[in-house]
């Protein structure tokens, strides 16, 4: 689902059933679209790395207390978590 490519899959499966269960995948684009498909695979984890910095920055020092609180404790259970969470 990429704005470039649209909602489509490519690559057709089949299961070929010798000596056990194998999966071929087979190649119906070209090298372009190939391309094309690593870019887009690109940018979708390039702004889930983003995404996912921008929280844990955001919640840096929510992070902190709860790492300091497991570093005393090594375990912490689900309430004082919770509460934890809640004092924000």
């Amino acid at each position: 689902m990429s704005e470039k490519l649209g909602p489509r899959t490519f690559g057709e499966q089949e299961e070929l059933i010798f000596l056990g269960k194998e999966i071929v995948t087979e190649k119906d684009y070209s090298e372009k679209i190939a391309a094309k498909i690593d870019e887009e695979v690109f940018k979708f984890i390039d702004s889930a790395q983003k995404t996912a910095q921008n929280i844990l920055a955001a919640k840096r020092t929510l992070l902190d207390k709860i790492a300091n609180r497991l570093i005393e404790k090594e375990t912490i259970e689900k309430e004082e978590f919770e509460k934890i969470i809640a004092e924000g």
